[in-house]
């Protein structure tokens, strides 16, 4: 189907015949992530391990962006041969790839969790949750970003997207999650600051790694995304911002296709903050 101009052509923003791989794009954010890069007319290689979620996220974007090329890829960021077959795919349909966007990732939870005493105290907290989320967050954003960098390097171009969190910059405000009827105080996991504060030093190693070349790495980070929170939760988090409330998923295709685009042509080892002022109190 050939493509009709779409709201970008001719601008900065313009990613027509770009090709964009987003792992996590099933996710709350990845999947605007994939609706933002395609609307901007990226072709769309969506990568997650949920089945059902990538399935009902291609379809949407089918629907509403008939013209747009997507394919969607059952990876698993922990194994490096998942890995390889996606990248060989993206080689076979496209031949490059030009965006990728660092999203797949994991946020151990207390309340998904039965065993709330987890997530009671720092001394509590288990190792194993600790070491998988340093095997998804860490060595998974790694191992895809190694491998993609190969490709990119051909062209010596290329737009590396990382997912940062207002909580690598600073240290969780641990009031918000106590609830007003729970008697045992439950903390944000000390696991999830440490990875986003380390995919912070891992963006500006590769920027600095690449130095002279077209292939830029920055940080987009987000703060507090509603997804029906507990009513308690939410108004103590948006009593913490500027803004006075939390985000919605959406408000952040702006700055993905800022940063996937030439319109960023400029930056790179940088941190796009969209956190409603979190950071600025």
């Amino acid at each position: 189907m050939k493509k009709e101009p779409g709201p970008y052509s001719g601008t900065p923003f313009d990613l027509t015949g770009k090709t964009a791989l987003v792992s996590g794009g099933a996710g709350l954010l990845g999947a605007e992530f994939c609706k933002a890069l395609a609307s901007a007319g990226a072709n769309i290689v969506l990568a997650d391990n949920d089945k059902k979620k990538m399935k009902n996220t291609t379809k949407e974007i089918q629907r509403t962006l008939p013209e747009i090329s997507i394919i969607a890829r059952y990876t698993d960021v922990t194994d490096q041969s998942s890995i390889d077959e996606c990248i060989d795919l993206i080689k076979s349909r496209y031949g490059q790839l030009d965006i990728l966007v660092n999203s797949a990732a994991v946020d151990p939870k207390f309340e998904k969790n039965s065993d709330i005493s987890k997530f009671s105290s720092f001394p509590n907290f288990p190792k194993e949750l600790w070491q998988y989320s340093i095997d998804v967050n860490l060595t998974g954003t790694f191992l895809l970003t190694q491998k993609v960098c190969k490709l990119m390097e051909k062209k010596k171009r290329g737009s590396i997207i990382n997912l940062g969190s207002n909580y690598g910059l600073v240290g969780p405000d641990q009031r918000i999650y106590k609830k007003k009827n729970q008697s045992q105080q439950t903390y944000k996991p000390v696991v999830y600051s440490v990875c986003k504060a380390g995919i912070i030093g891992f963006t500006k190693y590769l920027a600095t790694y690449y130095a002279g070349t077209k292939i830029r790495v920055n940080l987009l980070t987000p703060g507090g995304v509603y997804n029906n929170h507990d009513k308690d939760f939410a108004d103590n988090y948006a009593q913490r911002t500027v803004l006075r409330r939390m985000s919605d998923k959406k408000e952040f295709w702006g700055g993905v296709i800022f940063l996937a685009s030439d319109a960023s042509s400029y930056m790179t080892g940088g941190n796009l903050v969209i956190d409603g002022g979190w950071t600025a109190l």
